[in-house]
């Protein structure tokens, strides 16, 4: 969901050491995932306080680790020129498919452990996700 579609809850808080360190993360006016988990981890709290901070903010979050938004230019990383799709090991797929949620779609988190563990960037889970029509929910820092 973007940021301009988002009911973010007015005054809601941010704490002024976390906005100075999102701040101090942006690249082109926004932070990108894998800057957000990093700030997330240094600060001592869950990704989605990084992301609902971002939003208070209103710095859209950018380059998502799955592929899914955030790339100029491109709706998804995969469409990029310099995309390079690797081959996926064996089982990839049936992993995917055993981690799906009872609605038939695939969490953020769930994405990232398959990945994970079989070795591969979660661009390319996410790029298999959609090609086999799973859409991706819940992201871990409140994005979609």
């Amino acid at each position: 969901m973007a940021l301009k579609d988002k009911k973010i809850p007015a005054g809601r808080p941010v704490d002024p050491a976390l906005a100075e360190a999102i701040r101090g993360r942006l690249i082109d006016g926004t932070v990108g995932c894998a800057a957000a988990f990093t700030l997330a981890k240094e600060k001592g709290v869950a990704p989605l306080t990084v992301g609902e901070a971002a939003d208070s903010l209103g710095i859209h979050l950018s380059h998502c680790q799955l592929g899914l938004f955030g790339f100029p230019g491109h709706a998804k990383a995969w469409d990029s020129p310099v995309w390079k799709e690797a081959n996926l090991p064996a089982g990839l797929e049936e992993a995917l498919r055993s981690a799906l949620d009872q609605d038939g779609s695939l969490s953020c988190a769930a994405a990232w452990t398959v990945a994970d563990r079989f070795g591969v960037p979660r661009a390319q889970v996410g790029r298999l996700a959609s090609r086999l029509n799973i859409k991706i929910k819940r992201c871990q820092l409140g994005a979609f």
